[in-house]
Protein backbone atom coordinates (compact mmCIF):
# COMPACT_ATOMS: atom_id res chain seq x y z
CA UNK A 1 0.00 0.00 0.00
CA UNK A 2 1.39 3.55 -1.10
CA UNK A 3 0.00 6.43 1.30
CA UNK A 4 1.00 10.05 -0.23
CA UNK A 5 0.62 13.90 0.91
CA UNK A 6 1.87 16.58 -0.87
CA UNK A 7 1.16 20.66 -1.16
CA UNK A 8 -0.82 20.32 -4.50
CA UNK A 9 -2.95 17.53 -3.19
CA UNK A 10 -3.78 17.87 -0.02
CA UNK A 11 -6.46 15.14 0.50
CA UNK A 12 -5.38 11.79 2.51
CA UNK A 13 -5.70 8.87 0.21
CA UNK A 14 -4.30 5.13 -0.13
CA UNK A 15 -3.71 2.92 -3.15
CA UNK A 16 -4.11 -0.42 -3.42
CA UNK A 17 -3.17 -3.14 -6.16
CA UNK A 18 -3.01 -2.90 -9.70
CA UNK A 19 -4.47 -3.05 -12.84
CA UNK A 20 -7.65 -0.97 -13.84
CA UNK A 21 -8.51 2.27 -11.64
CA UNK A 22 -11.33 2.13 -9.14
CA UNK A 23 -12.28 4.90 -7.14
CA UNK A 24 -14.01 4.52 -3.64
CA UNK A 25 -15.93 7.46 -1.92
CA UNK A 26 -16.46 7.04 1.21
CA UNK A 27 -20.19 8.23 2.83
CA UNK A 28 -21.01 11.09 4.96
CA UNK A 29 -19.94 11.28 8.48
CA UNK A 30 -17.75 8.64 7.75
CA UNK A 31 -13.66 8.63 5.75
CA UNK A 32 -11.76 5.79 3.93
CA UNK A 33 -12.78 3.04 6.69
CA UNK A 34 -16.16 2.85 4.89
CA UNK A 35 -14.36 0.78 2.74
CA UNK A 36 -12.31 -1.09 4.78
CA UNK A 37 -13.55 -4.83 4.18
CA UNK A 38 -14.09 -4.19 0.06
CA UNK A 39 -10.94 -2.06 -0.79
CA UNK A 40 -8.68 -4.87 -0.26
CA UNK A 41 -10.79 -7.90 -2.26
CA UNK A 42 -11.03 -5.02 -5.13
CA UNK A 43 -7.68 -4.35 -4.93
CA UNK A 44 -6.75 -8.11 -5.82
CA UNK A 45 -7.55 -7.17 -9.33
CA UNK A 46 -7.64 -3.41 -9.83
CA UNK A 47 -5.85 -0.38 -8.68
CA UNK A 48 -8.03 0.61 -5.23
CA UNK A 49 -7.68 4.63 -4.60
CA UNK A 50 -9.81 5.37 -1.70
CA UNK A 51 -9.65 8.85 0.29
CA UNK A 52 -11.14 11.01 3.01
CA UNK A 53 -13.27 13.45 1.64
CA UNK A 54 -12.37 17.16 2.97
CA UNK A 55 -12.97 17.45 6.32
CA UNK A 56 -13.06 14.08 7.32
CA UNK A 57 -10.23 11.25 8.69
CA UNK A 58 -7.07 12.94 7.91
CA UNK A 59 -7.71 15.23 5.46
CA UNK A 60 -8.00 18.95 6.08
CA UNK A 61 -11.19 20.94 6.76
CA UNK A 62 -12.83 23.17 4.27
CA UNK A 63 -11.49 26.98 4.45
CA UNK A 64 -14.58 27.50 1.96
CA UNK A 65 -17.34 26.17 0.45
CA UNK A 66 -16.46 22.64 -0.75
CA UNK A 67 -16.33 21.20 -4.47
CA UNK A 68 -16.31 17.77 -3.72
CA UNK A 69 -16.43 17.21 -7.60
CA UNK A 70 -13.41 19.14 -8.26
CA UNK A 71 -11.69 17.36 -5.28
CA UNK A 72 -12.31 14.32 -6.86
CA UNK A 73 -10.82 15.79 -10.49
CA UNK A 74 -7.96 17.29 -8.64
CA UNK A 75 -7.53 13.61 -6.88
CA UNK A 76 -7.33 11.76 -9.57
CA UNK A 77 -5.27 14.26 -12.00
CA UNK A 78 -2.54 14.02 -9.16
CA UNK A 79 -2.70 10.37 -9.25
CA UNK A 80 -2.25 10.70 -13.06
CA UNK A 81 -5.64 8.69 -13.50
CA UNK A 82 -7.69 9.44 -16.95
CA UNK A 83 -10.50 7.16 -16.40
CA UNK A 84 -11.79 4.94 -13.71
CA UNK A 85 -15.01 3.17 -12.53
CA UNK A 86 -16.19 5.44 -9.56
CA UNK A 87 -18.02 3.38 -6.31
CA UNK A 88 -20.00 5.95 -4.17
CA UNK A 89 -21.93 5.47 -1.13
CA UNK A 90 -24.52 8.12 0.41
CA UNK A 91 -22.85 11.60 -0.39
CA UNK A 92 -20.19 9.59 -2.15
CA UNK A 93 -22.52 8.37 -4.42
CA UNK A 94 -23.86 11.75 -5.36
CA UNK A 95 -20.01 12.81 -5.98
CA UNK A 96 -19.70 10.10 -8.35
CA UNK A 97 -22.97 10.51 -10.11
CA UNK A 98 -22.18 14.33 -10.64
CA UNK A 99 -19.00 13.63 -11.79
CA UNK A 100 -19.89 11.37 -14.30
CA UNK A 101 -22.24 14.15 -15.63
CA UNK A 102 -19.66 16.38 -15.61
CA UNK A 103 -16.49 14.52 -16.76
CA UNK A 104 -18.67 11.57 -18.44
CA UNK A 105 -15.18 10.34 -20.46
CA UNK A 106 -13.48 9.89 -17.49
CA UNK A 107 -15.60 7.22 -16.31
CA UNK A 108 -15.74 3.52 -17.38
CA UNK A 109 -18.31 2.28 -14.92
CA UNK A 110 -20.63 3.65 -12.00
CA UNK A 111 -21.51 1.77 -8.63
CA UNK A 112 -23.89 3.68 -6.41
CA UNK A 113 -24.20 2.20 -2.71
CA UNK A 114 -27.34 4.33 -0.86
CA UNK A 115 -26.81 7.47 -2.98
CA UNK A 116 -27.38 10.88 -2.11
CA UNK A 117 -28.46 13.13 -5.25
CA UNK A 118 -28.04 16.70 -5.65
CA UNK A 119 -31.41 18.42 -6.04
CA UNK A 120 -33.17 15.94 -4.17
CA UNK A 121 -35.12 17.76 -1.39
CA UNK A 122 -35.55 15.03 1.76
CA UNK A 123 -38.67 14.42 3.51
CA UNK A 124 -39.49 16.67 6.46
CA UNK A 125 -38.95 13.97 9.01
CA UNK A 126 -35.65 13.02 7.55
CA UNK A 127 -34.59 16.99 7.57
CA UNK A 128 -36.42 17.18 11.62
CA UNK A 129 -33.97 14.33 12.46
CA UNK A 130 -30.78 15.96 11.10
CA UNK A 131 -31.90 19.41 12.96
CA UNK A 132 -32.29 17.13 15.85
CA UNK A 133 -28.47 16.01 15.15
CA UNK A 134 -26.79 19.94 14.74
CA UNK A 135 -29.19 21.54 17.52
CA UNK A 136 -26.97 19.00 20.21
CA UNK A 137 -24.28 20.59 19.33
CA UNK A 138 -21.42 20.97 20.66
CA UNK A 139 -21.61 18.04 22.74
CA UNK A 140 -20.49 15.91 20.29
CA UNK A 141 -21.14 12.53 21.95
CA UNK A 142 -25.16 13.47 21.92
CA UNK A 143 -25.07 14.83 18.16
CA UNK A 144 -23.37 11.03 17.66
CA UNK A 145 -26.40 8.95 19.49
CA UNK A 146 -28.68 10.84 18.01
CA UNK A 147 -27.18 10.29 14.46
CA UNK A 148 -27.03 6.43 15.16
CA UNK A 149 -30.70 6.49 16.45
CA UNK A 150 -31.90 7.17 13.39
CA UNK A 151 -33.72 3.83 11.65
CA UNK A 152 -31.07 3.99 8.71
CA UNK A 153 -28.45 2.58 11.22
CA UNK A 154 -30.46 -0.36 13.11
CA UNK A 155 -28.81 -3.17 11.16
CA UNK A 156 -25.17 -1.66 11.27
CA UNK A 157 -25.80 -0.45 14.77
CA UNK A 158 -26.67 -4.24 15.84
CA UNK A 159 -23.57 -5.80 14.13
CA UNK A 160 -20.06 -6.61 15.07
CA UNK A 161 -19.49 -3.26 13.01
CA UNK A 162 -21.05 -1.17 15.83
CA UNK A 163 -18.61 0.35 17.44
CA UNK A 164 -16.11 1.20 14.28
CA UNK A 165 -18.91 2.58 13.22
CA UNK A 166 -19.74 4.89 16.70
CA UNK A 167 -15.87 5.39 16.36
CA UNK A 168 -15.63 6.79 12.85
CA UNK A 169 -19.26 8.84 13.29
CA UNK A 170 -17.88 10.49 16.60
CA UNK A 171 -14.33 11.34 14.99
CA UNK A 172 -16.04 13.04 12.20
CA UNK A 173 -18.51 14.87 13.79
CA UNK A 174 -15.90 16.17 15.85
CA UNK A 175 -13.70 17.32 12.92
CA UNK A 176 -16.69 18.82 12.00
CA UNK A 177 -16.37 21.72 14.21
CA UNK A 178 -12.97 22.53 12.41
CA UNK A 179 -14.63 23.49 9.42
CA UNK A 180 -14.51 26.98 8.34
CA UNK A 181 -17.52 26.43 5.76
CA UNK A 182 -20.38 23.80 5.37
CA UNK A 183 -21.31 25.21 2.38
CA UNK A 184 -21.35 22.95 -0.57
CA UNK A 185 -20.79 23.37 -4.58
CA UNK A 186 -22.08 21.53 -6.99
CA UNK A 187 -22.55 21.49 -10.84
CA UNK A 188 -25.35 23.27 -12.24
CA UNK A 189 -28.09 22.31 -12.90
CA UNK A 190 -28.32 19.50 -10.16
CA UNK A 191 -27.72 15.76 -11.16
CA UNK A 192 -31.66 15.41 -10.47
CA UNK A 193 -32.99 16.91 -13.53
CA UNK A 194 -30.11 15.51 -16.06
CA UNK A 195 -30.51 11.49 -14.53
CA UNK A 196 -31.96 11.10 -18.39
CA UNK A 197 -28.10 12.46 -19.55
CA UNK A 198 -26.00 9.96 -17.53
CA UNK A 199 -24.80 7.61 -20.23
CA UNK A 200 -22.62 5.62 -17.82
CA UNK A 201 -23.34 2.08 -17.25
CA UNK A 202 -24.62 1.87 -13.52
CA UNK A 203 -25.01 -0.41 -11.12
CA UNK A 204 -27.35 0.83 -7.86
CA UNK A 205 -27.37 -1.16 -4.82
CA UNK A 206 -29.83 -0.26 -2.03
CA UNK A 207 -30.33 -1.50 1.43
CA UNK A 208 -34.10 -3.15 2.40
CA UNK A 209 -33.84 -1.43 5.52
CA UNK A 210 -32.87 2.05 3.85
CA UNK A 211 -35.01 5.01 4.31
CA UNK A 212 -37.81 5.88 2.08
CA UNK A 213 -36.14 8.75 0.93
CA UNK A 214 -33.14 6.65 -0.37
CA UNK A 215 -35.63 4.66 -2.23
CA UNK A 216 -37.51 7.59 -3.67
CA UNK A 217 -34.28 7.91 -5.14
CA UNK A 218 -34.09 4.51 -6.48
CA UNK A 219 -36.75 5.33 -8.34
CA UNK A 220 -35.66 8.53 -10.01
CA UNK A 221 -32.33 6.49 -10.88
CA UNK A 222 -34.63 4.54 -13.54
CA UNK A 223 -34.08 7.28 -16.04
CA UNK A 224 -30.52 6.49 -16.38
CA UNK A 225 -30.65 5.03 -19.94
CA UNK A 226 -28.21 2.20 -18.35
CA UNK A 227 -29.14 1.09 -15.10
CA UNK A 228 -29.46 -2.19 -13.07
CA UNK A 229 -30.51 -2.58 -9.90
CA UNK A 230 -29.91 -4.77 -6.64
CA UNK A 231 -31.20 -5.07 -3.21
CA UNK A 232 -29.26 -6.26 0.05
CA UNK A 233 -31.93 -7.51 2.09
CA UNK A 234 -31.85 -6.96 5.56
CA UNK A 235 -29.24 -3.79 5.53
CA UNK A 236 -29.51 -0.65 6.31
CA UNK A 237 -27.75 2.65 4.90
CA UNK A 238 -24.27 0.72 5.54
CA UNK A 239 -24.12 -2.53 3.75
CA UNK A 240 -20.63 -1.44 3.01
CA UNK A 241 -19.65 -2.46 6.28
CA UNK A 242 -22.71 -5.34 7.71
CA UNK A 243 -22.69 -6.99 4.01
CA UNK A 244 -19.49 -6.20 2.87
CA UNK A 245 -19.34 -9.40 1.15
CA UNK A 246 -22.73 -9.03 -0.96
CA UNK A 247 -22.09 -5.21 -1.77
CA UNK A 248 -18.04 -6.90 -3.11
CA UNK A 249 -19.74 -9.58 -4.89
CA UNK A 250 -21.88 -7.19 -6.93
CA UNK A 251 -19.54 -4.74 -7.57
CA UNK A 252 -17.00 -7.59 -8.76
CA UNK A 253 -19.76 -9.08 -11.46
CA UNK A 254 -20.68 -5.45 -12.57
CA UNK A 255 -17.30 -4.17 -13.22
CA UNK A 256 -15.95 -7.84 -14.69
CA UNK A 257 -18.86 -7.87 -17.50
Amino acid sequence: MKRRMDMTMDLHYEIQGTGEAIALIHSGGADLRDWQFIAPQLAKKYQVITFDGRGAGKSPPPLEPANYVEDLTRLLDHIGIDKAALVGHSIGGQIATDFALSYPQRVSKLVLVAPGLSGYEFSKETQQWYAQVMAAAPDVEKMVNLMLDGAIYSTVMNSQHSELMYEMTKHNTQRYFDWKSSEQIWPQPPAIARLHELQTKTLFIIGTKDSKDLFRIAELFKQVPDIRFAEIDGADHMPTLTHSGEVYTLISHFLSK
